[in-house]
């Protein structure tokens, strides 16, 4: 068979398995598109880099997997201690008292509702992407939604490394009245708990992720985990651990207009528990008054090896400076 018989060929399977086609250089690198109902996913080699999930059937939008290119996978979505944790994902926990965080382990359905219209996404040549979508909240199925949500997305392509980012944006609008989002509360508080105060954008970590350390903007030395749990605040923190035996990590960098910057993060490093977020409501709850907004921006990246605290400081740095 000849080169060119062989691009055909590629090209064909490449179709036949719903994924865009691309420029033949691309497609001869092994990297491509896949765009079917619910999903859109950067696939190498058919295996997906990163998947973005928006089907009907989900109960919250998501990215799982995430990985680096080649692999390995870094997220677990689903998991058998939490169901309601989605890979990389954003959920409040109450709002105005309604739980929108856990799920029903039967019907899988949140007792607040979350609930989406189809996205807009952009997929572009060089291997970047924008996610666009209109999110509401409910109290039940048939109320009108209390809090509203547009959302954008923007992925970088990967870079020689493998190392990419998503840059998210997400403005959230009260209705005709006062929105309070709260979490559970913290020790020292009425009904604290020990494992109080998460909400917000976070991340569930693979199942067989060894060796984890996290890092921040704050420190030089790994963060000390007490009883498993870090809490402290700073602008970026990096996750980091072996998967499936290769060094990666993630990295989440907060704006510095977000509310409560520098963000108070909550992380564990546990068995089978690993899981960071930016928690932003974490110490105490924040009320949205009737039509007004509340706007999160944050960096999420995603990198081969283990960051030192400098190439973090760094890579806030970058993050801020495009924000200006």
């Amino acid at each position: 068979m000849t080169l060119a018989e062989s691009n055909v060929s590629v090209l064909a399977a490449v179709m036949a398995l719903g994924i865009a086609p691309l420029p033949a250089s691309a497609v001869d690198e092994g990297v491509a598109w896949k765009r079917e109902g619910g999903s859109v996913a950067l696939l190498q080699n058919a295996r997906a880099v990163w998947q973005f999930n928006f089907g009907t059937n989900a109960s919250k939008p998501f990215f799982h997997p995430v990985a680096l290119p080649g692999g390995p996978v870094m997220t677990w979505n689903h998991t058998p201690d939490h169901p309601w944790h989605h890979g990389l994902w954003f959920s409040w926990k109450f709002i105005n008292g309604v739980n929108y965080w856990e799920e029903n382990r039967a019907n899988g359905l949140a007792q607040g509702r979350t609930d989406w219209r189809e996205p807009q996404i952009e997929t572009h040549p060089d291997f970047s992407a924008r996610i666009m979508m209109e999110i509401n909240y409910h109290p039940a199925t048939d109320a009108q939604p209390v809090l509203t949500e547009h959302r954008e997305i923007e992925v970088s392509p990967p870079d020689n490394d493998g190392t990419y980012h998503q840059d998210w944006t997400m403005v959230f609008t009260a209705g005709s009245e006062d929105v309070r989002l709260d979490r559970t509360p913290l020790p020292g508080e009425p009904n604290g708990q020990s494992w109080g105060g998460y909400a917000g954008l976070s991340v569930r970590l693979a199942a067989g992720i060894t060796n984890a350390q996290a890092i921040t903007t704050t420190t030089r030395e790994p963060v000390k985990f007490t009883d498993d749990m870090y809490r402290g605040a700073a602008a970026a923190l990096d996750y980091t651990g072996l998967f499936d035996g290769r060094e990666a990590g993630f990295a989440i960098v907060g704006c510095s207009s977000n509310l409560n910057s520098p963000s108070p993060w909550y992380a564990i490093n546990g068995n089978p528990m690993h899981y960071f977020s930016p928690a932003v409501i974490c110490h105490h709850p924040h009320t949205i008054k009737a039509g007004g907004q509340l706007i999160l921006r944050y960096r999420v990246i995603v990198h081969p090896g283990r960051w030192s605290a400098e190439q973090l400081r760094q890579a806030s740095e970058q993050y801020s400076t495009n924000k200006q």
